[in-house]
């Protein structure tokens, strides 16, 4: 296949529009609001290891949870991470008060369901079958998680491997994301990215939306898929 990259035109309207094959998705931020529970294991776990919650809460977002620990504790040995996050993962599917949609993804989903589009989550699957049923959205068919990759976001490996199961080249497939980390490994896998939410707007993605109800689908004859985006 040629890959075709995706495009991005700015109208007076202040819509932004980018164009490419495929959609890769994350989940936390920018398709699930879990940010809920997803403070109350992580100020459980900064509390236990005598770290400031809210300094822990700055980097949680993105990043699979050994991952983060790595970053805050960086002499701590990687076995107590690798165990502390089996046990925190548990925690958090078994924990899906509050956990809602965002605004805008029940129609986005239904808007994308025929074109070719996956999650590329660092949640494992257990997790995101627990969020996306819990804010009654559908599970996409092809999916990375946790456990399909070696390294965490922002190391471009899950959107990588997410393009290649679509069966798209990176550069024809747009990244949704709402971290630091997300937007970084996006970037790293030579994606375009719309960042979704408040994290999003300080990492300069190519386009930004405050929710989901500000980015419009459009499936072009030529098999493209069109996303119109009013900040």
């Amino acid at each position: 296949m040629t890959a075709t990259a995706a495009t991005t035109t700015s109208t007076s309207t202040s819509t932004s529009v980018l164009t490419t094959r495929a959609l890769l998705l994350d989940m936390d931020g920018t398709l699930v609001n879990s940010d809920a529970a997803v403070e109350r294991c992580w100020r459980r776990w900064a509390v236990a290891q005598e770290l400031d919650p809210e300094e822990v809460l700055k980097v949680v977002h993105g990043r699979q949870g050994y991952a983060t620990m790595a970053v805050l504790l960086p002499d701590r040995p990687m076995e107590l991470n690798l165990a502390d996050n089996r046990r925190m993962l548990a925690e958090e599917t078994a924990d899906t008060e509050g956990v809602v949609p965002i605004p805008g993804a029940p129609a986005f989903m239904a808007a994308i369901a025929a074109l070719p589009h996956a999650l590329v989550t660092s949640a494992d699957t257990a997790l995101a079958e627990a969020r996306m049923t819990a804010a009654a959205l559908p599970m996409p068919g092809t999916r990375v998680t946790a456990e399909s990759v070696e390294a965490s976001k922002p190391h471009p490996e899950g959107f990588l491997l997410g393009a290649a199961r679509l069966g798209f080249a990176p550069e024809d497939c747009v990244a949704l994301e709402d971290s630091e980390a997300g937007i970084a490994a996006a970037r790293a896998a030579g994606m375009r990215v719309v960042g979704v939410g408040p994290r999003a707007a300080a990492m300069s993605p190519d386009v930004h939306v405050q929710d989901l109800t500000g980015l419009r689908v459009e499936a072009l004859p030529t098999g493209e898929i069109r996303l119109h985006a009013t900040a």
